[in-house]
């Protein structure tokens, strides 16, 4: 059975705004103040942390991102024209591949992190005929145990001890790697490499993101250890494990969070420096603009559009051949949305700048000499604006991951079939009224949800120390 690649939208895009990122990195290699900036990053402790933790993030979110169709082969002997091979509906991603038993061993109903049994009683009939109520044993999670009320815990703890020792080898492979690329850029023998990136004089904050990379596989590999046994994080009421639910919620948020500046980008830096630049009447009407959708409440925006989105996405069915193409549209379409009111606050920022920039003695010195507009905004008024925008985009990516979560708890989110984490906290906001609580799906999502942000969130910090000049 082979398989056909399949393109959504935003796997285009997602790795299309990957490949122009690495293109802009190597370019700013030429410039001495950007290396200069990123070398202030690179040389911080906790951007490097923050950024080990996003790079995690993102690599898990480009595996999710690669997908395809499998070809179904027909059964029985028919004819060569027959056989000719079909293609499921199912659209799937490299990572449903990787982590086909936690997306197949679907269970009956809730179970409890780490539980052998359904966490609520069912009703048992009994080999006589008799019918009792009991926590029935799970179909999936400790099915190898014989008697999982003895061996439960030490089953666990040498899955736990193996995970362990799995994490400690890959991280010393992980060192070895680091301290001989140090020692080789350094021209030094391995051991002195060793010590240069102990003591921070690697170049880079080696130390910080070996160290980041220890705690990520202390807890990577225990929990694979478990998952091919248990549901380390449960299950949901449909029975999926709670543990996959949150990996694919990863990609979702890294749509959200980065397709959405393809959006804000361009609207925001023309516009503001154009305004900012020009003056007079231009000025008044961009202002008006984006005072106007400033006046307006932004769910209620985001809200009426997503609704005529989806009228849209409902009465023309025949544009979409799976249901994950559907539910691609709607993300971004929801992306589109999100950068369309989302773009004032960069204008304005960038309009105020624009307004000191054109007053400067090198600004004047160019319209006197005849230099054209445009050739003195590409040249003059951008590069002077870009640490601006820098710092703006990266900051605002973790709070369009929280924009997202909102409105997927609100019902105008993702499409009820993408999994996000919005739509896992608006499914545990019923779990949390049962008797006994089901609280370990909303807590999987805020954990994850919450390191993805705070990741972001601190690497924002240190670009913008790294970029603001007034900061230095």
């Amino acid at each position: 059975m082979g398989f056909q690649p399949v393109v959504l939208w935003t796997d285009l895009l997602l790795f299309g705004l990957l490949g122009c990122i690495v293109l802009a990195a190597w370019s700013a290699r030429r410039s001495e103040p950007m290396r200069a900036a990123w070398g202030r990053v690179g040389a911080s402790g906790v951007g490097m942390t923050s950024l080990t933790l996003l790079l995690v993030f993102v690599l898990v979110g480009l595996v999710d991102s690669l997908h395809y169709r499998e070809r179904l082969e027909p059964a029985g002997a028919e004819a060569a024209e027959a056989r000719k091979a079909q293609l499921s509906t199912e659209v799937r991603s490299a990572l449903d591949a990787l982590a086909e038993p936690l997306r197949t061993r679907v269970e009956k109903t809730y179970s409890a992190p780490l539980a052998w049994q359904l966490f609520s009683k069912q009703t048992v009939e009994g080999k006589d005929g008799t019918q009792h109520r009991e926590f029935p044993r799970l179909k999936y999670g400790g099915a190898g145990l014989q008697y999982p009320e003895q061996d439960l815990a030490g089953d666990v703890t040498g899955r736990i001890a193996i995970g362990l020792a799995a994490a400690a080898a890959g991280w010393l492979v992980l060192a070895g790697v680091v301290v001989a690329l140090v020692a080789w850029s350094r021209r030094v023998p391995f051991g002195a490499g060793w010590r240069a990136v102990w003591r921070g004089k690697g170049g880079l904050a080696w130390r910080a993101m070996l160290l980041t990379l220890a705690g990520v596989l202390l807890l990577v590999g225990p929990i694979t250890a478990l998952a091919t046994e248990y549901h380390v994080f449960g299950t949901d009421k449909v029975g999926q494990d709670v543990l996959f639910l949150t990996l694919k919620s990863i990609r979702t948020a890294l749509v959200i969070g980065t397709l959405t500046t393809l959006v804000t980008l361009p609207l925001a830096v023309a516009l503001g420096i154009v305004a900012g630049y020009l003056g007079g009447w231009v000025d008044d009407l961009i202002q008006y603009v984006y005072t106007v959708l400033n006046s307006i409440p932004g769910v209620l925006l985001i809200a009426a559009a997503v609704l005529m989105m989806q009228v849209v996405i409902d009465t023309h069915p025949e544009w979409f051949e799976t249901a994950a193409e559907r539910a691609d549209a709607r993300l971004l379409a929801l992306c589109l949305i999100l950068g369309m009111t989302s773009w004032t606050g960069l204008c304005r920022l960038l309009r105020g700048e624009t307004l000191k920039l054109r007053e400067l003695e090198y600004v004047q010195a160019a319209r006197a000499f005849g230099v054209s507009t445009t050739r003195i905004l590409a040249r003059h008024v951008l590069p002077n604006l870009m640490h601006l925008v820098l710092i703006a985009l990266v900051m605002d990516f973790s709070g369009l991951v929280l924009a997202e979560a909102v409105l997927s708890y609100v019902g105008i989110g993702v499409d009820p079939n993408t999994i996000s984490f919005g739509t896992m906290i608006n499914a545990a906001r019923m779990e949390l009224a049962r008797e006994p609580m089901v609280w370990w799906s909303l807590v999987a999502a805020f954990i994850f949800m919450f390191v993805l942000v705070l990741a972001a969130n601190l690497f924002a910090d240190v670009v913008r120390d790294a970029f603001d000049p007034r900061a230095s």
